[in-house]
């Protein structure tokens, strides 16, 4: 077992990607802070889990002193916090003429500013274990698609944060922090937005090879198999670093302008 013993706080883990990723990390021997926003989906999620291997919080990450009530909750149940999974995000499509400063805020306090608060309310813990933390954030990091303006801002500032704390709590607290980017994912909600967006039920089945060579998506399980290998031993001491899960080379990839058009990608 890759995490055996390990107490790792998983946030947004009650659907898709984080789910994904709290259960892997229990299949392969750790304890789980499982996080999210809806308790029927919580309780759903560590029904079928043993005792002694999971606990549930459900709580808003932008809450006053949320993050500190998730260090303290892990440490109560479990003695200790080896590994953060800042997963929680806020995926919402907008362009420059439908965001303004409120809204702007409002998706940099989930996607940037919680993981932050999060690292700094673990980190004296973190140290004592030689921890790491791992952030979750997207492809659209890069520059993003003109209807993902403030997501992809967000999630250009979490990568940025991870290459500087990658490199100072790595060499000042010895604590590791990288981040994977997921491209497009098989998602309960991401099947839900399209579906939403007038796509029909079977849109996974129908997709262009431009947007997925493989013939479909990603699915939660090979993210949650990548993030294994960043929260385990094995990444020895490699830290800062940010790599992208897509099927295609991202940065200065130009796919036909056609595709470009009918492009509904959300990431």
């Amino acid at each position: 077992m890759r995490l055996l013993d390990k107490v790792i706080i998983v946030t947004g883990s009650t659907t898709g990607i984080g789910k994904a990723i709290a259960l892997r990390c229990i299949t392969e021997g750790a304890r789980v802070i499982i996080h999210g926003l809806e308790q029927d989906l919580g309780d759903e999620v560590i029904s079928n889990i043993g005792k002694g291997k999971v606990v549930l919080h459900i709580e808003d990450i932008t809450a006053p002193g949320a993050t500190q009530r998730l260090v303290e909750l892990a440490l109560s149940t479990f003695g200790k916090i080896d590994a953060v999974v800042n997963n929680a995000a806020l995926v919402i499509s907008s362009n420059i003429d439908t965001t303004d400063l409120a809204f702007l805020r409002h998706v940099l306090e989930i996607n940037t500013l919680a993981p932050f608060s999060l690292i700094k309310s673990a980190l004296p813990y973190l140290q004592l274990t030689k921890g790491c933390v791992l952030n979750i954030g997207s492809v659209n990091a890069w520059s993003g698609e003109p209807n993902l303006f403030a997501y992809s801002v967000s999630k250009g500032a979490l990568m940025t944060m991870t290459r500087n704390l990658g490199d100072t709590l790595h060499r000042d607290a010895g604590v590791r922090v990288n981040q994977i980017n997921p491209g497009w994912v098989l998602t309960e909600n991401e099947a839900q937005r399209k579906k939403d967006q007038g796509l029909s039920d079977d849109w996974p089945n129908q997709l262009s090879n431009v947007y997925a060579p493989a013939g479909r998506i990603l699915h939660p399980d090979e993210i949650a198999a990548a993030a294994v290998y960043w929260l385990a031993d094995e990444s020895g001491p490699i830290s800062g670093q940010v790599v992208d899960l897509e099927q295609y080379p991202f940065i200065g990839r130009n796919p036909p302008k056609d595709a470009a058009a009918e492009s509904t990608i959300t990431k």
